[in-house]
């Protein structure tokens, strides 16, 4: 019957220390679960301040491009009254030449 004791003993030692290595890996797990979730937090945490990042830059974006857009139409549109003040400053000079042209050859300029 010792031996059967002696036996039993040991099985009862080998199976408390299987049991204790079962809880050991349980804490370190929880301490990786742990530190998981810490880590998922943060980086949930990092995505939101960098979407609010984004949406500020996206919303500056469009307005940069929308003013950009309104100073191409000014300058489209000045750019041609421009070139209409130009072309009548040219038929304006050609007519001017004319008739000083018409000027000189008129008898009552002529001058002895």
């Amino acid at each position: 019957m010792t031996q059967q004791g002696a036996a039993l003993q040991g099985y009862n030692n080998e199976l408390v220390k299987c049991i204790e290595d079962l809880c050991m890996q349980k804490e370190e797990l929880n301490k990786q679960i742990q530190q998981a979730e810490e880590e998922k937090n943060k980086l949930q945490h990092e995505i939101q301040v960098l979407s609010e990042q984004l949406e500020y830059v996206c919303e500056n974006l469009a307005q940069k491009v929308a003013s950009r857009n309104e100073l191409d139409k000014i300058l489209a549109e000045t750019e041609a009254a421009y070139m209409k003040i130009l072309d009548s400053s040219r038929t304006l000079l050609n007519v001017l030449k004319k008739e000083v042209g018409s000027l000189k050859h008129s008898p009552d300029l002529k001058t002895n």
